[in-house]
């Protein structure tokens, strides 16, 4: 692989030209950054060599060996109308909700097209990136920035957006401990600092993939104590429900094809 394309440099795209230029892993590609994105862009394009931000998106496709297009859902037909993809282009798409048959439809290409699931974890290479379907070019380009999970179909593939999903709710969960230690006394900045070593910590043992989840859960409390007391209080019954509940609202939005002409979801 010489020639990667990104259309769409927000934070996934400079992601993963970070991991891409992060070291090891034989030579770099050279990258070609559409313009959407300016600022971020540029300044890649300052950083690191091989980066180059071309005139516009067909630039992009021009140069490029491997496409991926990190627009924002909502922006994708603006973006992308016009475009002329030759059909010996990969393309990526890492636009959440956004489907195959759409993408296909906005381009006019028969191109092949690879979903991909790709987080801001990949400019360490500390990320696993599920993709849809299984393509030796991009898959090993994944394989480079963490590790690659191939699934079988689409459905698979809405299951693991769903899962992504749930992201910044793990934050909002922190932000609320943190905003509750404070309603207590506690130094904002020392709650926020004793949050973070604590999560930071349980995140570590998540590489010890001799124990499933629920045996790491199990692992860390003490029968009758105080994890188990609030585990068991306030993640009851009801709490599983309505997260599975919202789970399931999500995932059929996601398996719902959009119109032809319709924003993506």
């Amino acid at each position: 692989m010489q020639r990667i394309g990104i259309i769409g440099v927000g934070e996934i795209g400079r992601a993963i030209v970070e991991g891409l230029r992060s070291g090891g892993g034989g030579a770099s590609p050279e990258v070609f950054l559409s313009p959407r994105g300016a600022r971020t862009a540029a300044e890649l394009a300052g950083r690191f060599e091989g980066i180059r931000v071309c005139a516009d998106n067909q630039e992009v496709v021009d140069r490029s060996e491997v496409v991926v297009i990190a627009v924002r859902r909502q922006d994708h037909h603006e973006a992308l109308a016009g475009l002329t993809v030759d059909d010996d282009r990969t393309v990526v798409n890492v636009m959440a909700g956004v489907s195959t048959h759409d993408l296909r439809r906005a381009l006019a290409t028969g191109a092949p097209i690879v979903r991909a699931i790709p987080l801001p974890a990949v400019r360490e290479r500390g990320a696993v990136t599920v993709t849809h379907p299984s393509h030796p070019v991009v898959d090993a380009l994944f394989e480079r920035l963490g590790g690659a999970l191939p699934v079988a179909d689409e459905e698979a593939f809405n299951v693991f957006s769903a899962l992504t999903s749930t992201l910044t709710t793990h934050y909002a969960y922190l932000t609320t401990l943190t905003s509750w230690a404070a309603g207590h006394g506690i130094a904002p900045d020392a709650a926020d600092a004793y949050v973070r070593g604590l999560f930071q910590a349980a995140g570590r043992s998540l590489s010890d993939r001799t124990r499933p989840l629920h045996r790491l859960a199990a692992d860390h409390e003490t029968p009758g104590g105080s994890n188990e007391r609030l585990r068991t209080t306030w993640f009851d019954p009801a709490n599983t429900a309505a997260l599975t509940k919202a789970l399931e609202g999500l995932l059929a939005d996601l398996n719902q094809e959009p119109e032809s002409g319709s924003p993506s979801r």
